[in-house]
């Protein structure tokens, strides 16, 4: 098994977690993630002809679902750090000819030939140290063309000690650290910083998890 990069988070996902992930998503959730995961990428507002590029792309059910919206004339690039969750994005997305996988840390400082329409991240980028996911916004910022969006889906801002202890509790117990922190700062003045603006959310479960679009200006 690979060595981690960041050992406190819960993000980087290897072995048996990782080839079976999608299933225990929905085992867990009660087939609820499924429906979730449908209504959030049908709020993004996707054009058919965007190119999209997802950081932490996982195995590739968030694409093929924005495939659904997309047409011959959009793509996706897939980017994630693990081998077995690459092996499963090429297979899902193996029927569509403009979804590609590129193995690529999204936590260092990268610039890719071409820009893209989109950044999209999903449930990844509150599982880094809060100096890491500046790395992260800044590649999605140089990697979008002007006019781009970059789209969060991930935890809604909240302060854990104000949350009833029935969320509270498992938060705590389930989530990494980074996540604590992650709930609780500015992230339209955090992304305003870095030359995002226009803001566009949409609040799920009761604000809890949200989609946070931000044009590059």
């Amino acid at each position: 098994m690979a060595e981690r990069y960041y050992p406190d988070s819960k993000v980087e996902i290897q072995g048996f977690t990782a080839r079976n992930y999608d299933a225990m998503l929905n085992v867990v959730t009660l087939g609820g993630y499924g429906r979730f995961i449908r209504n959030a990428i049908g709020a993004l507002g996707l054009r058919e002809d965007e190119h999209i590029l997802d950081f932490g792309c996982g195995t590739g059910r968030n694409d093929c679902l924005m495939m659904e919206h997309l047409g011959p004339g959009g793509s996706i690039l897939g980017m994630d750090v693990s081998d077995e969750m690459g092996e499963q994005f090429r297979e899902k997305c193996s029927r569509y000819p403009n979804v590609s996988f590129k193995k690529q840390r999204i936590d260092v400082p990268f610039l890719l030939e071409d820009k893209y329409d989109r950044v999209f991240i999903s449930f990844v980028i509150h599982g880094f140290p809060h100096e890491v996911r500046e790395v992260i916004i800044k590649n999605a910022y140089d990697n979008l063309v002007e006019g781009g969006v970059f789209s969060i889906l991930d935890f809604g801002e909240f302060k854990l000690d104000e949350v009833p202890f029935y969320i509270r509790i498992p938060f705590m117990k389930i989530e990494c650290k980074y996540a604590f922190d992650f709930v609780e700062r500015d992230w339209k003045g955090i992304l305003k910083e870095k030359g995002f603006g226009n803001f566009r959310e949409v609040e799920f479960f009761k604000g809890y998890v949200r989609l946070l679009n931000g044009v590059k200006l």
